[in-house]
């Protein structure tokens, strides 16, 4: 009998437990503030205490003389520095560029600008140090509301954005149209709605060290980062103006982002200033008030909605105009997250003949800005979706029955929505939707919601229903780019696989985790297409001077660019020790076969070389097929052809007590369509977070400021983070609709959860209210704000 090779259980597609956890859990990781170099110095920041006004004087001679200290610096002492770059800017309109310097220069225009740095030999003698500083105010007035902001006799910010606009951006039909369509609908329903501020509130705030070394002239800078390679570039190249290969940024362990590391902030280019002038390492690290004073926000949209539609409830036309709040200066991506990853996919899951959007980024004395866990789409999936709830209370048609009777349909993909983005890849609607309104029971749900009104009970049954889709892995690098939709450089990513002489493997990647579980996933990956151990394998990322250039991780992009990457330079070493085991034994190449790391000839499985056996010939060398070098090793720089847009329908049921207003979450439905899965845990971990996040913003989370400028919600204390125990049991399933755009048939997951469960959640909670004349109610539900809409009957 012939010999057979035996297949070993493949990886990809199990719950293995994260190998990054037990360092993590045990208090062995390795964040910002852990980092220690010998003479490190510490730097604090006086911040702006007013949200608008001229500096007239800074006197810093008593603070020098303060124990402790090292130096004292004010605006003026960089006012040879480059302010920080807007990296995305709004394609194809003229974009009024306001951005940040290291330290305010003349001006400050937010609570928590930053004024002066002092640093000293503690981080406790640098903030009392502080208190040495006298600055003289000439205080203008402020504004906060980009509704207010765009009226004529606003406060003005900058010279350079008349009334305070940033850019005026539209995509879709062209307005006369659209308004032609909505004036023959048979339905024709307006609505204003507001997508709340959020602050992001990352377990671990931010902060850098720098190091300057005068010898070699080489700077070092550790940063809480989702993009090193993209910090070092833009820190070199554009804001201290050196050379690129003189700096190196390493990101250590990073407790979270959701977003808000992605950017450059005045604090990595300073304490790398800083260093040189003071020839010390020195650090910075916000505390918490700080990063909610001044580290990016998200959201913040006021949106007006027309929306046409047949008596059926099939939706004709759709009109969307928003005033996006970009705060007091754009921070790297701000404009590019409020047009492209907005008003590009507000058509959702839906055939909509005839849209418009509309897009006005403006100015206020508020934080930046930016990219926020979904970046541009929660905001566009909350618009459709409260606009199909609307659709169903205009025509009496069934929530779900008016997303049915719209949805795109599976022979219609690749599908263009007509305003702009890339055609999506695939998708299978109805089959998510059914499975969720099968998990949640919905036709009893709505059995129980008519009897409770009947009966006047007084805890309100509501039923939320939302479909999402949205885009992630961002590419190509043509489409996204400066002569596409803006951003200023490529979004391809990187990957170097190598395999030791002793047959283990490291694989390095530009792609770096802060919580998702690349080294475990990305593991399983090498693990099962080289065919290697899984605890051979090691994953390497985080420091610009050992990885390949990677544009870093958020957008959902890890896995579908950052893992094809790394697919494909697998595949890559896979081709070379085939060419080289064709040699050994010595046959064809075209007769080889390599399975679950073995290489045979067809036919003969008994005669095998393994990937160790193949990995110590290349590297000893001794006998190498003519033409080939050494080594087994190889590098991929992917650029994907399109993006990924996974999807789902998530189904929120709530009561509402008609007595207090409080809302409980009392069953949560999620089925979503992420492709296929390389590791089921991690993306239920994933969806468990997200989900998360979204019923926050509908409940609990939203930023306030004073109309003078100051934060109101700037402590915890005040900013309404929810506990474990107030969120529900999340009860997930699944769909599998695969893309070609990737060999893996994978499309990203880390979003989604925060995209589908803010609107199923608010549609739950109008719902409920619906039958006492509430049609709209903006977030978050806290008991008073329902409260008092049922008091009115309306919001």
């Amino acid at each position: 009998m012939a010999a057979t090779i035996e297949a070993p259980e493949l990886l990809v597609g199990q719950p293995i437990r994260r190998r990054e956890d037990p360092k993590l859990m045990t208090g062995s990781g390795n964040f910002l503030d852990d980092i220690r170099l010998p003479g490190m110095s510490y730097a604090a920041i006086l911040r702006s205490p007013v949200a608008h006004a001229r500096i007239t004087s800074i006197d810093t001679t008593k603070a020098r003389n303060m124990p402790g200290v090292i130096g004292v610096f004010t605006g003026e002492d960089l006012a040879d520095v480059n302010p920080l770059p807007c990296a995305w800017q709004a394609a194809g309109v003229e974009n009024n560029v306001a951005t940040p310097r290291l330290l305010a220069l003349g001006e400050v225009r937010q609570v928590g600008d930053p004024i002066a740095v002092v640093v000293a030999e503690s981080v406790y003698q640098a903030n009392d140090a502080l208190e040495g500083i006298e600055v003289d105010f000439e205080e203008l007035q402020a504004v906060v509301d980009s509704r207010e902001a765009v009226k004529p006799g606003a406060p003005q910010l900058h010279e350079n954005a008349p009334n305070n606009i940033v850019m005026h951006w539209t995509c879709g039909a062209d307005a006369e149209t659209v308004d032609k369509a909505l004036a023959g609908a048979e339905v024709r329903v307006s609505q204003s709605v507001a997508n709340q501020r959020l602050i992001p509130t990352a377990m671990e705030p931010r902060g850098s060290v720098g190091l300057y070394e005068p010898a070699t002239q080489e700077y070092t800078l550790w940063a809480t980062s989702q993009a090193p390679h993209v910090h070092k570039l833009v820190v070199a190249a554009f804001v201290l103006g050196i050379p690129e290969q003189k700096i190196r940024v390493i990101a250590p362990d990073v407790g979270g982002g959701f977003g808000s590391k992605i950017f450059v902030y005045f604090d990595m280019p300073l304490v790398l200033w800083l260093s040189k002038a003071l020839g010390r390492p020195v650090k910075f690290f916000e505390d918490r008030t700080e990063n909610y004073l001044h580290t990016t926000h998200g959201r913040d949209h006021h949106t007006d909605i027309e929306i046409g539609a047949t008596k059926d409830g099939k939706i004709t036309a759709l009109k969307v105009s928003t005033l996006a709040n970009l705060g007091a200066y754009l921070s790297t991506v701000a404009p590019g997250v409020a047009t492209t990853l907005y008003g590009r996919m507000v058509a959702g899951c839906y055939k909509i003949p005839n849209i418009h959007v509309d897009v006005k980024g403006v100015y206020t004395n508020t934080a930046m800005v930016d990219a926020y866990r979904g970046a541009g789409r929660p905001e566009a999936t909350f618009v459709i979706e409260r606009a199909c709830d609307l659709v169903a209370d205009a025509t009496g048609v069934d929530p779900a029955e008016v997303r049915r009777r719209n949805f795109i349909q599976p022979a219609d993909f690749p599908y263009d929505t007509g305003i702009g983005m890339l055609p999506y890849d695939s998708g299978n609607y109805v089959p998510a939707l059914d499975l969720a309104l099968q998990h949640a029971g919905y036709a009893s749900l709505l059995e129980q919601q008519a009897a409770r009104r009947a009966n006047g009970g007084r805890k309100l049954l509501g039923i939320g229903v939302s479909s999402y889709v949205e885009v992630c892995g961002i590419a190509p690098s043509k489409w996204i780019g400066l002569s596409g939709e803006g951003w200023g450089a490529g979004l391809w990513e990187s990957a170097d696989v190598r395999v030791y002489l002793t047959g283990k493997v490291s694989v390095t990647s530009g792609s770096l985790p802060h919580g998702q579980g690349h080294e475990t996933t990305f593991a399983q990956i090498v693990a099962d297409r080289l065919g290697v151990p899984y605890d051979d394998i090691e994953i390497e990322h985080s420091d610009t001077k050992g990885t390949p250039f990677g544009f870093g991780s958020y957008g959902s992009r890890s896995l579908t660019v950052g893992g094809t990457a790394i697919y494909k330079s697998v595949d890559k070493v896979v081709e070379k020790a085939k060419l080289l085991a064709a040699h050994m034994l010595e046959a064809a190449p075209e007769d080889i076969v390599y399975e679950n790391g073995k290489a045979w000839v067809k036919g003969s499985p008994d005669a095998v070389k393994t990937i160790q056996d193949i990995a110590l010939q290349a590297h000893v060398a001794y006998d190498l097929p003519s033409g080939m070098e050494p080594g087994l090793e190889a590098v991929t720089y992917y650029d994907p052809p399109n993006c990924t847009f996974p999807f789902g329908t998530h189904v929120c049921v709530v009561e509402v007590d008609r007595d207090t207003g409080n809302v409980e979450i009392i069953k949560y439905v999620g089925v979503d369509d992420v492709g296929n899965v390389i590791n089921p845990m991690i993306v239920d971990g994933q969806f468990h977070g997200g989900i998360a996040q979204g019923i926050a913003q509908a409940l609990y989370e939203g930023a306030v400021y004073a109309d003078n400028g100051e934060l109101i919600t700037a402590t915890m204390n005040d900013y309404a983070i929810p506990k474990a125990s107030m969120l529900p049991t999340y009860e997930l399933d699944r769909t599998v609709t695969t893309t070609d755009v990737n060999p893996m048939g994978a499309k990203g997951a880390g979003e989604a959860g925060t995209i589908g469960s803010t609107p199923a959640v608010a549609n739950a909670v109008v719902d409920a209210l619906s039958h006492l004349g509430v049609k709209h109610l903006d977030m978050p539900y806290t008991p008073e704000r329902v409260w008092r809409a049922m008091q009115n009957g309306n919001a």
